[in-house]
């Protein structure tokens, strides 16, 4: 079975590219508004193996999500990649302290998310590429 993505982030523009990129990879994608719309998701689907997120959303932060998923016992083995305009060296360092497994700078390219998924979950069945 493909590889469940889950994408996280404020902007549904942003939310369709990443999943565009990552089904083009043949991974399944289900998508979330915020932070906690993320969790929920979670809860419905314990397969996820991968969350790209962004971090400045409303509701719930990316950071918040991040800490939330690290500190589970459920989800704290799922990677985590964040999605963000912030290029600040110290935003990316609270990230990767709270446990990010990568972080992606927007703007970020196609080919750009394809790696990153395959850095995390190994070579994928490109379909359209």
């Amino acid at each position: 079975m493909p590889e469940l993505v889950l994408v996280v982030d404020d902007s549904p523009t942003t939310r369709k590219f990443v999943a565009f990129s990552l089904r083009l990879l043949g991974c399944r994608v289900i998508e979330a508004m915020d932070g906690q719309d993320a969790l929920d998701q979670l809860e419905r689907n314990p397969d996820t193996a991968l969350i790209f997120t962004d971090l400045n959303m409303p509701n719930m932060d990316g950071l918040s999500l991040l800490r939330t998923v690290k500190g589970s016992v459920a989800h704290a083995h799922i990677p985590v990649l964040v999605l963000s305009s912030e290029q600040d060296d110290p935003v990316r360092q609270e990230s990767l302290a709270a446990g990010a497994d990568d972080y992606l700078v927007k703007p970020f390219s196609s080919e750009d998310v394809q790696r990153a998924a395959e850095r995390f979950l190994g070579p994928l069945h490109r379909t359209g590429t």
